[in-house]
């Protein structure tokens, strides 16, 4: 009988280890790592360096969670980069609704301790109705990602104290990528895509990298030049699962 017991006992074990991990996503997401393995993520809301200073909810893992055609149009444009040297790198992807509401909160208390990087001239009470964070974002249908180009080998992450995204490639965090005239996620008008502002150089890796999404199904958004939704996005609700590890 203690034979016996002991096997059952391993037996649900084994079991329940199998079962165990990441909950399945929602039918139609994919990991974009499952899709294609080569494409940089620095999933900034699994994080700190970001302009809540912490994780957002709904991310339990730094992993870009796409809806499937999303996930292969990123890899279409992947492809046609082969030869040039580069290699996308991710920010954000699917986003969940809780953190859509995360964003919101935030932007109505007085915390300013990531103002310095990341709103340096815009009250951050102004940042829902000026269209910076959206009250509700398409991020959350699963098509919709933050995105830029980096040369492969560069080194991402820099651990530099904060210094206001504004502030000239080379000066402002070192996010490993091409000059696009300002760092990822700053709610500035710096970071229009048509910002007159910016240098030739900013300027023209803004629009060579529009140019690549849209090539490949995705259209821009004006107000940020890292923000690509793909038009023929298969979903029209907003999802709320949690980002779990794969």
């Amino acid at each position: 009988m203690r034979n016996s017991s002991l096997a059952l006992t391993l037996a649900v074990l084994l079991l329940s280890g199998a079962a165990g991990g990441a909950a399945p996503l929602p039918k139609g997401f994919v990991y974009l790592r499952d899709v294609d393995p080569s494409i940089a993520q620095d999933i900034r809301y699994a994080g700190a360096h970001n302009f809540l200073g912490r994780p957002a909810d709904g991310y339990g893992a730094a992993e870009c969670v796409l809806a499937q055609p999303a996930a292969a149009a990123l890899k279409q444009a992947q492809d046609k980069l082969a030869a040039q040297n580069l290699l996308l790198i991710v920010w954000d992807c699917y986003r969940p609704a809780r953190a859509v509401r995360d964003f919101v909160r935030w932007t109505e208390n007085p915390d300013q301790q990531t103002k310095t990087e990341f709103f340096p001239h815009i009250d951050k009470t102004q940042l829902v109705p000026l269209g910076y964070i959206a009250a509700r974002s398409k991020h959350s249908r699963g098509a919709t990602v933050d995105v830029g180009l980096i040369p492969i080998g560069a080194p991402t992450g820099s651990t530099a104290k904060p210094v206001s995204c504004d502030r000239p490639k080379g000066e402002r965090f070192d996010d490993g990528t091409l000059d696009f005239g300002s760092g990822y996620d700053c709610f500035d008008p710096i970071a229009n895509l048509d910002n007159a502002e910016v240098g030739e150089p900013a300027a023209d890796n803004r629009q060579r990298l529009s140019a690549l999404m849209q090539s490949v199904g995705f259209k821009p958004y004006a107000m940020e030049w890292w923000h690509f939704e793909l038009r023929d996005a298969p979903f029209a609700s907003e999802f709320d699962f949690e980002i779990l590890p794969r």
